[in-house]
């Protein structure tokens, strides 16, 4: 019979990792401690999180956007709101000054090497992404300015159509890969950067997976095979993904998980392991990302919560523990490297 797990032991040894934080675009200073919003340093150490990608978003919905609104009201800077370049580099530079800020409790972390010191040490490793390559505006040579600052990773697409491609968001004309951003592809290929294909068109998908440098991952979805909607990858994708070694962070999201209970994410998570092998499967909540979290989650405080519902769903330690942290954590470490 098993024994009662320890779930703050479990949380402490293990390396937790998440694939998806939009916190940066809320213009709150992460040091801080807060109830506002899902995550910020003091309450990622408070949840055991060594480990968390921060998305920069630099447009909102299609259509009606909305993003010029929303920096208004949530006060960026006006040489911030300029460009989304500059929105690109306001939230980048943000990170950078809260890290240093934060007297060893939080670093951008670029390299292997770091990501091994920040796990002795204690100190969360912030893992830098773009949420849509229509940040660079279309000049390829900034995807090596983004990689000397630390990004590691980027999805071509967001929430709309761009000139690189089609995105995921249902009634956008499912849209390929451009010769545009199949040159963004190639220079994030040679500047190691991971890329993300969370919002990605089914049309575009099969030449980001087939990419022979550009490591392709998700850092927040759901899987059709427990909820069959557009933002949801079918299990070809899947299986396509952990062929290449990479990870498929799954979303809190209620709208996207078909439920707002955390059994929901569960089963998400128990078809990605079914499909994609006990290696390739993570957490990519969308925090902060302007979605609701699952009954009983107030934020990234009540992680253990999920972590008590896998447990009691009977899935091996050895299975709980990849997915809350080691998957990605070896994901990072060979992107990383």
């Amino acid at each position: 019979m098993r024994g009662v797990i320890d779930l703050d032991e479990l949380h402490r040894r293990v390396p937790i990792a998440d694939g998806h934080a939009d916190s940066l675009m809320w213009n709150r200073d992460l040091n801080q401690a807060s109830e506002k919003g899902h995550v910020d340093f003091p309450r990622l150490r408070e949840a055991g999180v060594k480990i968390q990608a921060f998305t920069i978003v630099t447009r909102g919905l299609p259509v009606i956007d909305g993003f010029n609104l929303f920096m208004l009201k949530e006060g960026w800077p006006k040489e911030a709101r300029q460009s989304e370049w500059a929105r690109c580099l306001w939230q980048v530079g943000n990170l950078e000054r809260f890290c240093t800020e934060s007297q060893g409790l939080a670093a951008v972390t670029g390299g292997r090497e770091a990501l091994t010191q920040n796990l002795a040490s204690g100190r969360l490793s912030a893992i830098l992404g773009i949420e849509g390559a229509h940040a660079i505006e279309g000049k390829v040579d900034r995807v090596g300015e983004l990689a000397r600052r630390g990004v590691r990773f980027m999805s071509l697409t967001h929430l709309s159509n761009n000139e690189l491609g089609g995105t995921s968001t249902a009634m956008m004309g499912n849209r390929p890969l451009t010769p545009l951003g199949r040159e963004v592809l190639d220079a994030m290929g040679h500047h190691g950067m991971a890329i993300d294909v969370a919002h990605a068109s089914p049309s575009m998908l099969p030449d980001l997976l087939a990419h022979p440098k550009a490591r392709p991952f998700c850092s927040h979805a759901g899987v059709q095979g427990a909820t069959p909607i557009w933002r949801n990858l079918d299990d070809a994708t899947l299986k396509a993904i952990a062929n290449k070694g990479g990870v498929v962070g799954i979303i809190f999201a209620p709208q996207f998980i078909g439920g707002w209970k955390l059994s929901d994410v569960a089963r998400h998570i128990e078809h990605a392991v079914d499909v994609m092998g006990e290696d390739g499967v993570a957490l990519g909540s969308d925090y902060d990302g302007m979605i609701p979290l699952p009954q009983g989650m107030r934020d990234v405080r009540d992680l253990r919560r999920l972590t008590e519902v896998l447990v009691g769903r009977q899935l091996p330690v050895r299975v709980i523990e990849k997915v809350l942290g080691h998957n990605f954590r070896r994901f990072w470490g060979e992107v990383l490297a």
